[in-house]
Order: C-alpha cells, then structure tokens, then sequence
C-alpha cells in the first residue's frame, strides 16, 4: 500500500510559493479539480500529474520501498 499524506505539504508549499491549486494545476495542463482530488484523496495516487505537480512544487519524490509483515 502506497501511504501518503500530501494534502498539508501542497497546501504548504503553495503558500510558501504564493501559488494557488489551481496556478499549479493550470502549470501542469489538468483541471483544478482534478488536482483537489488528487491532493484530499486517501487513496493511492501515483500517476503522472501527481508526479507533475509534486515538480512544479519544487519536491523530489522519492519511493521507499517496505516489506511487509507477514499476516
């Protein structure tokens, strides 16, 4: 399972940057509510306009793999 919790860091990064969801979304060619849903979404996510978007904000993404414990 892919855990993330990148809502607080894009909130936070676009603050920093003084840029909003939907300049990010506008910079990386999709729709600002597809940008939202990626950002609220519990779920996985990993696509290519996540990985857009974490670059526009100016972070490296980094995959860590962990092996799972055994039921």
């Amino acid at each position: 399972m892919l855990k993330n919790n990148i809502e607080m860091d894009v909130k936070m990064r676009c603050i920093e940057k003084v840029a909003t969801q939907a300049k990010i979304a506008e910079n990386i060619g999709t729709s600002p509510s597809y940008m939202n849903k990626i950002v609220r979404s519990k779920e996985q996510i990993m696509n290519k306009t996540f990985l857009a978007m974490m670059e526009d904000l100016d972070f490296d993404v980094e995959l860590h793999y962990v092996k799972r414990e055994e039921k």
